[in-house]
Order: structure tokens, then C-alpha cells, then sequence
């Protein structure tokens, strides 16, 4: 997410976002994140987007063993959190929970890799979520990195990533050029891209335009109670299921 910072309003939306922290329970876990609306704006606070992301990749039960996922504009990193939590689950879930710990640590390794990225001034608050809201066993799967679009992609391997995943990136249209040139840098013909947003302005519209330009793109989901959407994103005519 970019780092733009806000006037306070009023409202109960206002209260939430200006709130010190945010308690969320998804993956049969109550994660607790720290917000700091004052001091980076729009990157240290959770949006709707994220929420919906979370409980679409839950209640569909994306499969996400052993898969490499990054998400980009993490913000305060629910929804990489959540992805570890998920992708945990599923390994747990293959063999049962009375095994003993050192046998669920070899199984582990069949559970998601995930890479949670942000811009530089954002890293070191999104780092103390995710090892706050992580086990010392899990945190190895995340790995929190600097990613500012369309200038660190160098240091990310091209076409590496089983599925790439966005909560409300879409809305400064001066982003959206190096945005795409990330996704398609980070996508390889595998790859599945999710985006989740509200569709708030005109110029949100112009994105999804560009987006189908250069993937083949669907909606999968729609939250009317949050009036937030889920696309789905992958290279040429491909429409896999997850």
C-alpha cells in the first residue's frame, strides 16, 4: 500500500481506523495487529479488502500446500498472516493432530512459502505483526521484504510465485503502470493472481481495463455487505480452478 497519510474524520469507520489495534479470527486463530494511522497512513491500518480476502481464501479452502505466495502493499500483514495460518492448517489437517511435535515439524515443510511485501518506511511495522502473530515454527514460511513496484524486481525471481495476492492496491492511478509491470515480472503461466478491492472511483474501472489487457480475468467473488470484489488474474486464456 502506499504511504499516504489521512485527516481525521468522524464516524465509526474513523474510530476504527484511527484504533491503536485490530483483532480478526480466521485459520482457528485470533490475530491481533497493531495500526498507526497517524504515522503511515493508509499502510498501518486493516481495510475491508483484506477481511474479505481472507475469509474467501478460507471458505473456499485454497489449496496452498507447498505453494510460493507473495502479497504485495501488505499494509499491517493480515492477509499474509492468514495465508501461513491457512496453509499450516492444511498440512496439520493431512495427518491428524496427535502426532508428536518433532513429526509435525517434518510435515511442515509441505505448508506455503510466503513472501509479504511492502515499501521500505513500512517494513518494520509490518515485520512486528507477522512475528507477533506467528509461532516460532511458522515464522521461517513468511518472509517480510521491500518490494516498491516496478523498481525492486530484481531481487524477485521472474515467474517464481504458485499465486500473487492484493487487499485495496488499486487506487492511486500514477501506481498503476508499475503495478502491472509487477505482476507480470512476478507471473508465470501457473501463476493466479487475486485481487481484492471496492471499486470506488472511475479510475478503479480504468485499472481492471488495463488488467484485462494483459491477462484473462474473471470475478469469483462479491461481497455486498462490504461492497467489495474479488478478481481473478492469469496470463492468456487460462481460467484454472485453484
Amino acid at each position: 500500500m502506499a504511504l499516504v497519510p489521512y485527516e481525521e474524520g468522524g464516524g465509526w469507520a474513523a474510530r476504527q481506523l484511527h484504533s491503536p489495534s485490530a483483532t480478526f479470527h480466521f485459520a482457528s486463530r485470533t490475530i491481533r495487529l497493531q495500526q498507526d494511522w497517524r504515522r503511515l497512513g493508509v499502510a498501518a491500518v486493516v481495510w475491508d479488502a483484506a477481511v474479505v480476502l481472507c475469509a474467501y481464501l478460507e471458505m473456499e479452502g485454497i489449496d496452498l500446500r507447498d505453494r510460493s505466495v507473495i502479497e504485495l502493499g501488505a499494509g499491517t500483514g493480515l492477509l499474509g498472516i492468514v495465508v501461513t495460518l491457512l496453509a499450516q492448517g492444511s498440512c496439520y489437517c493431512l495427518m491428524g493432530t496427535k502426532e508428536p511435535a518433532g513429526v509435525r515439524a517434518l510435515y511442515s515443510t509441505c505448508c506455503a512459502r510466503v513472501t509479504i511485501t511492502d515499501r521500505a518506511a513500512a517494513l518494520e511495522f509490518l515485520e512486528s505483526n507477522v512475528q507477533a502473530n506467528l509461532s516460532p515454527e511458522l515464522r521461517p514460511r513468511a518472509v517480510v521484504k521491500e518490494l516498491t513496484w516496478g523498481k525492486d524486481l530484481d531481487n524477485f525471481p521472474p515467474g517464481a510465485f504458485d499465486f500473487i495476492l492484493g487487499a485495496d492496491i488499486v487506487y492511486l492511478e500514477e501506481t498503476f503502470v508499475e503495478l502491472l509491470q509487477t505482476l507480470e515480472h512476478l507471473c508465470s503461466e501457473r501463476t493466479v493472481i487475486l485481487l481484492s478491492c471496492r471499486i470506488r472511483y472511475e479510475r478503479d474501472l480504468k485499472f481492471l481495463k488495463m488488467l484485462r489487457e494483459r491477462f484473462s480475468v474473471s470475478e469469483v467473488h462479491y461481497d455486498s455487505s462490504k461492497d467489495v470484489h474479488i478478481y481473478k488474474a492469469q496470463r492468456g486464456s487460462r481460467k484454472d480452478d485453484f
